[in-house]
Parts: C-alpha cells; sequence; structure tokens
C-alpha cells in the first residue's frame, strides 16, 4: 500500500471509530466558538472528540507526522496519537509536568527544567520525568503514589505525558495505523486519566466527574 492510501485508510479508520462509538470526528480540528470552552488538539488531524473510552472524555489526533512514500506517491503519516483532556483540578496541584520514555530517544537536560527522581528505579529507569525549572519537584513527588509508579511501568510502548496550559496530554507512538492500535492507545490514555484522578482522590484534592467539561463540550460544573 502506497503512503497516500495508507493516509487515506488510516482517516477512514479514525472516522469510522468515531461513528461506532458516538464521537465528534473532524479531519482537521478546529477552534470552538468565542463563547464555547476551549477546544483540544486545535489544529489536529483526524481529530476525534468526546469519551474516546470509559470514563474518559477528551480529545484525540495525529501526532508526530512525517512525510512518507515515493516522490509520486508523497503523504505525511502520524507515527504516533496525542490525547488531551481538561484537568484544571490536576493543573492546581502540579501546573505543569513532562514524562517520557527513555526507550529509543536521547535526552539532554534542559537549563529550563529539572529533572525529578522517584523512588522507584524501575520508573527512573524507564522514564524521563521533568517539571519547569521554577516549580518544585515536590508536588510531583507527592502526587505519584509507589502504586502509580509501579503501575506506569507496565503499560508498553513509547509514551509520554504531562500537564501544560491546564490539560492533561498523553501520546502513545504508534506501532501500526490501525483500529486496534488507536483503541490501546485511547484505553491507556483513559487508564491514565482514571489513576491520576485517583491519586488525587486519595490526596483529598478535590476532582471534577468525568464528563464533556474535560473534553471542552461543556462547562466545568460549579465546584
Amino acid at each position: 500500500m502506497g503512503a497516500k492510501q495508507e493516509a487515506e485508510s488510516w482517516a477512514t479508520t479514525v472516522q469510522e471509530y468515531g461513528q461506532r462509538h458516538d464521537l465528534r470526528y473532524e479531519p482537521v480540528g478546529g477552534i470552538n466558538p468565542v463563547d464555547g470552552p476551549v477546544a483540544l488538539c486545535v489544529g489536529g488531524v483526524n481529530r476525534l472528540t468526546g469519551q474516546l473510552a470509559e470514563g474518559f472524555w477528551g480529545s484525540s489526533c495525529d501526532a508526530d507526522e512525517r512525510e512518507l512514500g515515493g516522490f509520486f506517491n508523497k503523504a505525511v503519516l502520524p507515527t504516533a496519537l496525542l490525547a488531551k483532556a481538561h484537568m484544571p483540578d490536576l493543573a492546581q496541584v502540579v501546573p505543569a509536568f513532562n514524562v517520557e520514555s527513555l526507550e529509543g530517544a536521547e535526552h539532554v537536560t534542559q537549563r529550563f527544567s529539572r529533572k525529578v527522581e522517584f523512588e522507584s528505579i524501575d520508573f527512573n529507569k524507564r522514564f524521563w520525568a521533568t517539571v519547569p525549572k521554577e516549580y518544585d519537584p515536590v508536588a510531583l513527588r507527592e502526587l505519584f503514589s509507589p502504586g502509580f509508579l509501579s503501575w506506569v511501568t507496565t503499560m508498553s510502548g513509547e509514551i509520554e505525558f504531562g500537564v501544560n496550559d491546564r490539560q492533561l496530554w498523553f501520546n502513545w507512538r504508534l506501532r501500526e495505523r490501525s483500529e486496534e492500535e488507536l483503541k490501546t492507545a485511547l484505553a491507556n490514555a483513559g487508564q491514565l486519566f482514571r489513576r491520576l484522578q485517583s491519586e488525587m482522590d486519595e490526596s483529598g484534592i478535590h476532582t471534577y466527574p468525568p464528563g464533556p467539561w474535560h473534553a471542552g463540550l461543556a462547562p466545568f460544573p460549579e465546584a
């Protein structure tokens, strides 16, 4: 299959998945009306919005696109899938952080971020966690319980996740462009969302119930 045909096949796969699961599909994700909640994955190709997995509301789109194919059959194809959800409650605890797999990538300490070490040796061996230089890493260490750290290390594949602009984001490196892989990526994003909510609940931190507000489809309920 040529690159153009593969791009068309992937778009059809995402669109049909969205139709079967009552999700809003957009070839390119636009922004919401002025009076509406902030959109997620703005400009993202093959955007899905709604309840992406059980109890997980947000948006997903293609990520880390690359131009592939020969001279007469070039197309831009994703190598990853990005899922996002509005999480102002989590952002109150840790305004910004970044966790990424060490597999298949080189990491250089940036002067604008601080590396965060955890008590889990397995987690530290597999992931590189940072917070902006102006933030105290203690909040992130306290948020990630031993159980959460252990669970994250069981996730297969190359992943990245974090918080930025009051949004939780999760990046899943695609091993193939198929419906099964799409389903797996969204299921793992949903598990991360629920785990982080559970971590906050156990710490006595206010959390919003899962709902369309996490996907930018409705305003958040009153606290």
